[in-house]
């Protein structure tokens, strides 16, 4: 008889494959066989670059960040790049051109401004409003489960002077997706970004009149290879031909209709917009940091000073920062789960940031890496487990495709272990480690 379950219960792994000894050992994802570490930040060779999401099943070949001259890598090249060849006075001449091209006189908005009250989005829509005489429209996808200083920041947000517009999806379908998301790609993370990245392209003409959308700091910040002289984001990472071709948690649309019991409404908001339909809209999507020099820590300052911004009142799990990707208690999670599949963690996120940035040295960033990256998510474990988790009685069709639909430790631990990949880890008195590690 076929087994009727598409997710079983986490087989334990073979350990004979994660030896300290082994030198032959499998590359999971398309990443690089041999590790290298930048020599001027803290990134890594294995480090994700942004892709086509709605693509990526468990095969995907990851592209990784590119060490270039001297094993600097492409965010640390860009950086150099920002401060050495761009003429900001310049770049906010087109800033201004660009705004007095799509400014309304009739009161209503001219740009749409996605994010959820963090220093990147407020940033960016104050800026347009105050000191650029924009009329924006704030549009928030809703975090998975918000930390209570994330919703405070996001009040304080709307309180600076923002109309907004809070999508909050189908809790049982968010869920659901999350959890598909999990067991088959170890990205619990992927249905809100689809939610966060898709919607608004598809909102923003056809329901607000909006030709004109900013978001923040470019994906080039972060070492992703795209091209250095457009500010537009490249529409081929939100739209395709057929939005019912693509996958959702590494899952074929399709499947998850017939398999799941969801409909295409569910799925809609989820999906990328059409090519036709995007051309027809005529929007424009641009990076505000394209035009302004971006400066995390700034930014932040510039938050606190014009709003009622607060950080975590703790250190975020994984990292030594309070203040970046703090509304959603799902980004603990995330950054774990990204340090076990490509050995990189929040801190190095955060720490190769500022060294580029001039507030830490690589010296000292490479002991924050060494202490806190790959800290596992206990604060909010128990609401994490019970999010992911899918009770028959709510999910009766979908619970019937896990073996286990509730979450626990145990799962959760032999899941983890079968997204290790042998090339990065090694198994040694009950205790995982990285194979090489930053110096």
């Amino acid at each position: 008889m076929k087994n009727k379950f598409i997710f079983k219960f986490p087989s334990k792994i073979n350990f004979k494959n994660y030896r300290h000894s082994s030198s032959n050992n499998a590359v999971f994802y398309g990443l690089n066989k041999k590790v290298e570490f930048c020599t001027k930040c803290t990134y890594s060779n294995q480090k994700p670059n942004s892709e086509k999401e709605f693509t990526h099943t468990l095969k995907t070949i990851k592209p990784t960040v590119k060490l270039k001259k001297r094993n600097v890598c492409n965010a640390c090249d860009v950086h150099y790049y920002k401060t050495n060849t761009i003429d900001w006075k310049k770049r906010e001449v087109l800033l201004l051109k660009l705004c007095d091209k799509f400014r309304r006189k009739d009161g209503q908005y001219d740009c749409l401004v996605p994010g959820s009250g963090g220093i990147d989005s407020f940033f960016t829509a104050h800026k347009l409003k105050y000191k650029y005489g924009m009329n924006p429209l704030t549009i928030t996808y809703s975090p998975h489960l918000y930390t209570d200083w994330g919703y405070k920041n996001f009040k304080s947000w709307i309180d600076s002077g923002f109309d907004n517009f809070l999508f909050t999806p189908n809790t049982r379908v968010h869920r659901l997706l999350t959890r598909i998301s999990l067991e088959n790609l170890f990205h619990p993370f992927q249905p809100f970004f689809f939610g966060q990245n898709y919607l608004t392209p598809k909102v923003a003409k056809k329901k607000f009149g909006i030709e004109l959308v900013f978001y923040g700091e470019s994906p080039l910040e972060y070492g992703n290879d795209d091209d250095r002289n457009t500010p537009l984001k490249d529409p081929s990472y939100f739209t395709v031909k057929n939005p019912m071709e693509t996958y959702i948690g590494g899952i074929k649309i399709k499947k998850l209709i017939s398999e799941f019991g969801l409909s295409k409404n569910d799925l809609e908001h989820y999906l990328p917009i059409s090519n036709k339909e995007f051309r027809k809209n005529k929007s424009e999507i641009h990076y505000l940091g394209w035009y302004l020099k971006w400066h995390p820590q700034e930014v932040y300052y510039y938050a606190v000073e014009n709003s009622n911004f607060k950080p975590s009142p703790e250190r975020n799990i994984g990292t030594y920062g309070k203040y970046k990707s703090i509304d959603d208690k799902m980004d603990d999670l995330h950054f774990y789960t990204t340090f076990i599949k490509f050995g990189i963690g929040r801190a190095t996120y955060d720490s190769a940031q500022e060294i580029r940035n001039g507030e830490l040295l690589r010296n000292e960033g490479v002991k924050l890496v060494k202490k806190f990256d790959g800290e596992y998510p206990k604060r909010f474990e128990k609401e994490l487990f019970e999010y992911l988790s899918l009770p028959k009685n709510d999910f009766l069709k979908a619970s019937k495709n896990f073996e286990k639909p509730i979450l626990n430790k145990e799962y959760f631990e032999l899941l983890t272990d079968n997204f290790r990949s042998p090339h990065l880890w090694f198994f040694e008195k009950s205790n995982w480690k990285l194979r090489k590690k930053i110096n």
